[in-house]
């Protein structure tokens, strides 16, 4: 039986991480500042903070571990200071290795972010693109990168580079545009909706995840859905699944942008930087060395996923709405003054 340490368990990513896991026979430990509500007889629970060094200790305590999956992170939603994304998601991923190497731990997964870029290179990005993140989060993604890297000869590992990762039960920010949506509102997008914006299944990016454990050194892959249709189309799409009486309509780009700007300085919108720099932007990642060399293969378009997710919105609403305690991506975000929007739509 292989055991996996899964930071970040509680989360989106990390509840379907553990159960896949579990499904697949492994021993899995679990480390995450949120409760996790899940139990198996060969899970171990712990609710700490990977950047106390007590509470990663407590974890490895608990025997060898094959593989670490380093999905925690701080994301940038909201008032979220500079300070704390830099604390959790690079001094957190510091923790991270050093204890790695301390119990020899001889592979570590990282699931990174296409944040590492703010502006369309008009093109899909390669591996070997330079970063160029627009913001704070995704400079400390980029940052955490850096140290799993300076970590060569210690342990391998293997960064999975992610766009925007949908599945059943995927909010944040997906729940203001599933509102829109379930209340046959207008869903808008801003220029032509002609942009072409790359997502990931999340059980695609965990088959990556595990493919990348048994890879045989360290590697950095950009991973993503096939052929990203416009983002007219997607919507369009989910609109036509779900019965709703919804309909796409245009906000012009350079006003829209402007007005993103101000309402983010103001702190009156949850969308930050990399939204109003990305919004009406193709976005997507080269995914052919990860076919190559893990023989990965995705499985679902983004309209497929999106309406799976929400389907997931649909039939909670009432309860997701009640959700407190919960990660950024498990509960829906607050809509701030996008909320006129929706009384206009």
């Amino acid at each position: 039986m292989r055991t996996a340490v899964v930071t970040g368990g509680a989360g989106f990513l990390g509840r379907l991480l553990i159960a896949r896991l579990l499904n697949d026979g492994w021993r899995v430990l679990s480390i995450d500042i949120q409760p996790l509500d899940m139990s198996h007889p060969q899970l171990v629970v712990r609710q700490g903070d990977i950047r106390v060094p007590a509470d990663i200790d407590a974890v490895f305590a608990q025997g060898p571990v094959d593989v670490i999956f380093h999905v925690a992170a701080q994301l940038a939603h909201g008032s979220v200071s500079e300070k704390l994304l830099w604390s959790c998601n690079v001094e957190g991923t510091r923790q991270v290795a050093d204890h790695a190497r301390r119990h020899k731990v001889p592979k570590v997964v990282y699931t990174s972010s296409n944040c590492l870029w703010g502006e369309s290179l008009g093109r899909p990005v390669a591996e070997e693109d330079e970063p160029r993140p627009a913001e704070p989060y995704g400079v400390s993604k980029w940052e955490g990168e850096k140290v799993l890297q300076a970590c060569a000869g210690d342990f391998d590992s293997v960064i999975l580079r992610c766009p925007t990762i949908i599945d059943a039960g995927r909010l944040g920010l997906l729940s203001i545009l599933f509102e829109f949506i379930d209340e046959g509102r207008r869903v808008w997008v801003v220029g032509s909706g002609g942009n072409r914006y790359q997502f990931i299944y999340a059980q695609d990016l965990i088959d990556g995840m595990l493919l990348a454990s048994a890879h045989d050194r360290s590697a950095v892959f950009g991973i993503g859905s096939d052929t990203p249709a416009s983002m007219r189309d997607v919507y369009s799409y989910v609109i036509a699944r779900a019965g709703s009486t919804s309909r796409v309509a245009s906000l012009p780009k350079a006003p829209t942008i402007l007005a993103m700007k101000l309402a983010y300085h103001l702190g009156l919108s949850p969308l930050g930087p990399y939204h109003y720099k990305m919004i009406a932007e193709d976005f997507a990642f080269d995914t052919s060395r990860i076919k190559a060399e893990l023989r990965w293969q995705p499985t679902l378009t983004n309209e497929q996923m999106l309406h799976k997710a929400y389907e997931y919105y649909r039939q909670n609403k009432i309860e997701i709405h009640g959700r407190d305690a919960a990660s950024a991506h498990r509960k829906a975000t607050d809509m701030g003054v996008i909320r006129v929007l929706k009384w206009m739509s």
